[in-house]
């Protein structure tokens, strides 16, 4: 069964990017440009094996997107994914704090995604 991952970020070049480097490895791929619109999304019963999100987006940040997709019990045990450009250890508590399985510092490679992506989606 494919997997599904779904990715949120508020540039478009990375969405755009990753999916495709996502679709190849034949992942499904669910997009939005922000927390609040992946909420929106996750609200009216989108589904998925993986969420990995931006650190700054403008709005919600990562951080306060993933303290509400934790909150949702259809998603509580979801494994998340961080991607950010930050690699500060404060940052990644803050992460982890609020639910976060992992990060990916960018730029990653498509090896790294897709070899992090495999160890946190079963």
């Amino acid at each position: 069964m494919t997997k599904t991952v779904f990715l949120v970020d508020d540039s478009a070049t990375i969405l755009l990017s990753i999916s495709g480097i996502l679709g190849k490895a034949g992942y499904a791929v669910e997009k939005a440009s922000s927390g609040e619109e992946a909420l929106k999304k996750f609200g009216s019963g989108v589904k998925a094996d993986l969420l990995l999100t931006d650190l700054n987006m403008p709005g919600m940040n990562g951080i306060e997107l993933i303290r509400e997709v934790r909150k949702l019990p259809a998603h509580k045990f979801m494994p998340i994914l961080f991607l950010t450009t930050e690699s500060q250890q404060s940052r990644k508590m803050e992460a982890k704090a609020a639910g976060a399985s992992g990060w990916i510092v960018k730029p990653a490679t498509a090896d790294e995604l897709l070899n992090t992506i495999k160890l946190v989606v079963k």
